[in-house]
């Protein structure tokens, strides 16, 4: 493997397919990182928000851990812990000290690996999950998210909620979770990733005596059998959508292109560098025109993200209603200058050095490195994606940059979506 001075991660397969990731780092601290190749993206409609429901019954308990006995250990030892479920994976991880690492990590294997999913526990949990779901649906950055996903994507699961909807979490059952837990919780569909002040030895060696430990007690897998769909073709044409809200105090403006995700990876370098020149920063264009000299805007950004089966590239802005047509009509106008004139080697090397700079001091502690490592692991099954990012980044061509541009983000096709403050009956 080809790694930079920064980054030093050992790989260690088990016979069953577990993959261990470890790198030693000279901070008092160590990340264990847990991720599985499930999220909403491969839930049936029916059981839609399952992968996040069962994120939360994962610290339930095990047969050998009672509920809330794991969440006591790791505070008391000054630890800390979480859990994150998305359309592509979930993850859970706990930072501790390094002399409590062998004694906590093992825990939360088993409770990912070995869950007990009671009964009692899933209905008191089903009630707070709902109320998430409630909350949700009155935050108003989620709305528009959501919004702009049910706009972007027509026929790929992206376009639901990673929560899924209170109707569907009403009705499921412990046996349809212990099912779904069954069918994507195993070493197959599993990337353990561990980084801290611990030889790296020591690291692949308590992961895998653990795993040794509790997959005896573990759930056979169930067969997966989920039939993908293919990515979207773009948008052929202006397709809008509006809505009032009456929480919001200034409209809230998302243009939306579909771009290539992770699949295709090479594709989004230079999709990120756009993002970056167009709306990220003080000096990004989008940023100088309508904030700072037009003033039409209060708040305006681009973003690429980069889902695994396709992305979606999103320019957005907080702005008078009255500002909208202006605006769409500017980001419109940016778009085809970065199709028709190739940027110039002096604001190229700039947003190179900020987008990768920014990586890499996104990447400088050991829930970081441990964060980094299982994402690529998972998601895209290679870790010198991650390792030379910055390196990707830095041997883009304007020229590259420009056919991007004109390959994929079109200014007379893309998602529109408005939400407006609502209007007063006086």
């Amino acid at each position: 493997m080809t790694t930079t001075a920064l980054n030093h991660p050992t790989i260690h397969q088990l016979n069953n397919g577990l993959t261990i990731i470890a790198e030693q780092l000279p901070v008092e601290a160590v990340n264990l990182n847990i991720w599985f190749q499930v999220g909403s993206a491969v839930e049936p409609d029916a059981i839609n928000g399952m992968a996040h429901f069962l994120e939360h019954m994962m610290f339930k308990g095990t047969p050998n851990l009672k509920p809330g006995e794991f969440d006591r250990l790791v505070e008391q030892r000054g630890g800390v812990m979480n859990a994150a479920t998305s359309q592509d994976y979930t993850h859970y991880y706990i930072t501790t000290a390094p002399q409590n690492f062998a004694e906590l990590a093992p825990f939360l294997l088993e409770l990912v690996s070995n869950p007990s999913l009671p009964e009692d526990e899933f209905m008191r949990e089903k009630k707070v999950v709902l109320e998430e779901i409630r909350r949700s649906e009155d935050n108003t950055m989620r709305r528009t998210y959501a919004r702009a996903m049910e706009t972007c994507f027509q026929s790929l699961p992206y376009r639901r909620s990673v929560l899924g909807p209170a109707s569907v979490i009403s009705e499921v059952t412990p046996e349809q979770m212990r099912q779904f837990h069954r069918q994507w919780y195993h070493p197959e569909t599993m990337t353990v990733s561990a980084v801290g002040n611990l030889p790296v030895q020591t690291l692949i060696e308590t992961v895998t005596a653990a795993w040794e430990k509790i997959a005896p007690q573990c759930y056979s897998p169930a067969p997966i059998t989920v039939s993908f769909p293919t990515p979207e073709p773009p948008f052929a044409e202006i397709v809008r959508r509006e809505y009032e809200d009456p929480q919001l105090q200034q409209a809230q403006l998302v243009m939306l292109w579909r771009v290539p995700g992770l699949n295709d990876l090479q594709e989004t370098y230079p999709l990120d560098v756009l993002a970056a020149i167009l709306g990220q920063g003080k000096v990004s264009r989008l940023f100088r025109q309508l904030r700072e000299e037009e003033k039409l805007v209060s708040a305006v950004g681009a973003i690429n993200s980069s889902q695994k089966l396709q992305g979606h590239f999103s320019v957005s802005a907080r702005l008078p209603v009255e500002n909208i047509a202006k605006v769409e009509t500017a980001i419109q106008q940016q778009i085809k200058q970065l199709q028709e004139e190739p940027i110039r080697v002096s604001e190229l090397n700039r947003i190179q050095t900020q987008v990768a700079n920014r990586y890499i001091f996104a990447n400088e502690k050991p829930s970081d490195r441990a964060n980094l490592y299982g994402y690529f692991a998972s998601q895209v099954g290679d870790l010198n994606a991650a390792i030379n990012y910055s390196q990707i980044i830095r041997n883009l061509t304007p020229e590259t940059i420009q056919q991007a541009a004109q390959r994929y983000l079109s200014p007379e096709a893309y998602g529109m979506v408005v939400l407006s403050p609502q209007q007063s009956s006086n």
